[in-house]
């Protein structure tokens, strides 16, 4: 299934996307609970008159990994840095703010703060729906209920003030609408996303292509990390990095007020947004 978020003008429901057509599911809550309940096959009813599609969830955790050798090697280059050599033992991550996210066609804010805006284009594994922990690399890819694009933003200059003191990435991730999550949810009997493509988009221009194949920690490896000593939970999000040429930084490229962002994974669809006006 192709599983939506949607207000139809009585607020979020949980619907499926089938032929361009959004169907509710009679489901009585949100995505996350939708998937923690087993995602029920409830009757599917056409929904009419206007319909805008949300952030398919509100995730219950972001965790968001850098598995792309291309990406880490243009983007620390730029910044006249090296791989370090833990990088490729080390499936590390840093967590995201849930509260941040926005969904597709929703403008993407641009904080006062911040004078260079970036993109990220990543593919998203959404866990459930039974909780899960100390999952092998082998087991850990049953643990995914489907796939979602996630465009990370970052605030680069803020970003490069912040990276030395080693505490991670902090502001240059956190602000109101920094991640943006959609159009739908996949469900994983539906896609392998082993080896989709990739591409971002802005203003109609190609920046940048991959694939998910090229990854150098796979998702069944990022998932058993995450779920060392810990349980994971229905709803939780988990990020690929950024695609090689999935940012401006590798390009040297720069966003500005007014563009469209269009990200688009094969099998997922496009996530499209617009960049406000730097403030408002």
């Amino acid at each position: 299934m192709r599983l939506v978020t949607y207000d139809a003008g009585a607020g979020p429901r949980v619907g499926a996307l089938a032929d361009g057509t959004v169907h509710d599911l009679g489901f009585d809550g949100d995505m996350v609970a939708f998937i923690a309940a087993g995602a029920p096959a409830g009757t599917r009813t056409p929904v009419n008159g206007d319909v805008r599609l949300l952030a398919p969830l509100r995730p219950r955790s972001l965790r968001d990994f850098l598995a792309f050798e291309g990406h880490m090697k243009a983007a620390l280059s730029r910044l006249g840095r090296d791989i370090p050599a833990e990088w490729y033992e080390v499936p590390a991550y840093y967590k995201g703010m849930p509260d941040t996210v926005i969904g597709p066609d929703e403008e993407i804010p641009w904080p006062a703060w911040t004078d260079r805006l970036d993109h990220e284009l990543e593919l998203a594994a959404v866990i459930g729906p039974a909780p899960v922990r100390d999952l092998t690399p082998e087991t850990a890819r049953s643990a995914v209920f489907g796939w979602t694009i996630w465009n990370d933003m970052s605030a680069r200059d803020v970003q490069a003030r912040e990276l030395p003191i080693g505490m991670g990435p902090g502001k240059a991730k956190d602000w109101d609408g920094s991640n943006v999550l959609g159009p739908c949810i996949v469900t994983a009997d539906e896609l392998d996303a082993a080896d989709v493509r990739m591409t971002v988009r802005v203003n109609g221009e190609t920046w940048g292509e991959a694939s998910s194949g090229a990854m150098h920690h796979g998702f069944g490896d990022l998932i058993a990390y995450a779920s060392r000593s810990q349980t994971l939970y229905p709803g939780e999000v988990i990020g690929s990095g950024t695609a090689p040429g999935g940012s401006g930084i590798e390009l040297d490229r720069r966003l500005a007020p007014g563009d469209v962002v269009e990200m688009e994974i094969e099998g997922i669809g496009v996530l499209r947004n617009t960049i406000a006006t730097k403030g408002a």
